[in-house]
């Protein structure tokens, strides 16, 4: 921290806050426990020290390797000690801007006094080139992993999931409707006879009602499905916008999160879900929350031929008997089960994790879930449903 701590201490905690705010704008998880923590930290250390205040909060902040140089950038850019010999918002020997959108770094550049280049990197970000082989921009975007896009990419990866034209494969019901083949409808026939005298004049034919399968997501929003999250609520979104979609996000215990995600705005939609999920980047007990929600929702939900997808990239602290156990219970009361993991579009990936390995066995289907084509396939997956899997 600079040397001007002591004249700063009165007014830390609100620059402590509008930090964090930086670092959530900035794509890091900053959120009232983490600053919480933040605060305590500082108790333990010489604030006097740059090096040990800048130590604690990247202790605090910083939950993946990827993000410790957003987090310098943004240590750098917002607590670097005010030089009159440099221009504002040019910081001695340090260059990185920020992943930040055009409007975040417009705003936050107006508060600390700084050019909106160093901000932001993606203010004239790079076009992706068309390749020889004739794909054209947006298609090299489907293929490109979540973890690796910028936030222009994240931006046009949004517009594409809530462009995407969903249909869940149809499936009878038990109400009848009236049509010009199938059964003959002896009521409606009858009805009919008696305005003629009793003489049967016309046979009526009916024939069993469609309806689309209603869709259960339960998504793992814990401290290793981070990177993902964000774009997979944005899925959840588009989802539900189109079909009959009950939405459950989990990371020691499960929250239901369907009346957020009816909101009009994306925006407010994941900003509520950050805030309503209390345990959002934490830990992973995947077993816990299936029997959660076997007990407490599956009544309610399950019913009429349900599909159920499961998000999640396997990685569980909790007892994998208890995960085999709920599964199974799971699989048994819905149409089909499928499980989505973002890691299978990893180089060399394998489910050798105890959740993943419990899990396959009660799975229908194993899916990637990694880029904008891996969801594509999901809705081709689900459009072409036929009837329910033998059970293994």
């Amino acid at each position: 921290m600079p040397e001007q701590e002591a004249s700063l201490r009165p007014d830390l905690l609100p620059r402590l806050g509008a930090f964090a705010r930086l670092l959530h704008d900035a794509g890091l998880e900053a959120g009232p426990r983490r600053l919480t923590d933040a605060t305590r930290a500082l108790v333990h250390i010489d604030m006097k020290r740059e090096v040990d205040f800048r130590s604690a909060l990247r202790t605090v902040f910083v939950s993946r390797k990827e993000d410790i140089p957003t987090f310098e950038a943004a240590f750098d850019i917002f607590w670097a000690p005010p030089d009159p010999r440099v221009t504002a918002g040019v910081i001695p020997g340090r260059s990185r801007p920020l992943p930040m959108s055009p409007e975040r770094a417009k705003a936050w550049s107006s508060v600390l006094g700084l050019n909106t280049s160093q901000m932001n990197r993606e203010q004239n970000p790079r076009e992706v080139p068309v390749s020889s082989s004739g794909y054209s921009a947006e298609e090299l975007l489907r293929h490109k992993d979540f973890d690796e896009m910028t936030w222009s990419e994240t931006e046009q990866v949004r517009r594409l999931l809530e462009q995407a034209a969903w249909r869940v494969a149809e499936r009878r019901t038990r109400r009848m409707r009236p049509a010009r083949a199938g059964r003959i409808d002896l009521r409606r026939s009858a009805r009919h006879a008696i305005r003629s005298s009793g003489e049967l004049m016309r046979l009526f034919r009916r024939r069993p009602s469609m309806r689309r399968r209603p869709l259960v997501l339960i998504c793992d929003v814990s401290g290793s499905m981070e990177r993902y999250s964000r774009l997979l609520m944005i899925f959840a979104y588009a989802v539900a916008r189109r079909e009959d979609l009950e939405a459950f996000v989990f990371s020691t215990r499960l929250t239901r999160i369907t009346r957020l995600l009816r909101q009009r705005d994306v925006d407010k939609v994941l900003d509520s879900v950050t805030k309503g999920v209390h345990d959002f980047s934490g830990g992973t007990r995947i077993g816990t929350a299936l029997g959660d929600f076997n007990r407490k929702w599956a009544r309610r939900v399950l019913g009429h031929g349900a599909v159920v997808i499961i998000i999640s990239d396997g990685w569980d602290r909790g007892d994998p008997a208890q995960l085999a156990a709920e599964l199974g219970h799971l699989r048994r009361s819905s149409h089909r089960l499928i499980w989505l993991n973002p890691l299978i579009g990893s180089e060399g990936y394998e489910p050798l994790t105890r959740g993943m390995a419990a899990a396959l066995p009660y799975c229908d289907d194993f899916l990637a879930a990694h880029n904008v084509q891996a969801l594509d396939d999901l809705g081709r997956l689900l459009a072409g449903l036929g009837r329910r899997p033998a059970y293994k």
